[in-house]
């Protein structure tokens, strides 16, 4: 398998993880900070942008840090269930762990994900 390209620009603090250079793609902003770059037809990722990177990435005195993936609800059902096969899949899930939250009193369960630990982004980045 080809390694992804990542860069981090300093001055907007945003690092951007590319797994095919060059390709067209369909931006899918999953939060305010993430961007997941598809290519729908064949349901890969062609990338991850992530804004805030520094701020987002840290971990609190507690453990990472969850964020609400909100842009879903903007999706169709079929795109949606393709974001997040993709979510699940190689390469992303080596960047963003997909989780759950489930209020007790709730119907719905809030897709949540997290920048993984173990990725070692810090390691790639130029």
């Amino acid at each position: 398998m080809i390694q992804p390209v990542i860069k981090y620009d300093e001055i907007s603090d945003s690092l951007y993880i590319t797994f095919e250079v060059g390709k067209s793609a369909t931006g899918i902003e999953l939060n305010d900070q993430i961007l997941l770059r598809i290519d729908k037809d064949n349901r890969k990722a062609v990338g991850i942008t992530i804004s805030d990177y520094s701020i987002i990435s840290q971990n609190t005195e507690i453990g990472p840090r969850s964020f609400p993936l909100d842009g879903l609800n903007e999706l169709s059902d079929e795109t949606r269930e393709i974001v997040y096969e993709i979510l699940l899949s190689h390469p992303v899930n080596e960047f963003l762990c997909l989780s759950a939250y489930s209020p007790a009193n709730a119907e719905d369960t809030i897709p949540i994900t997290m920048i993984r630990g173990d990725c070692q982004v810090a390691n790639h980045a130029a």
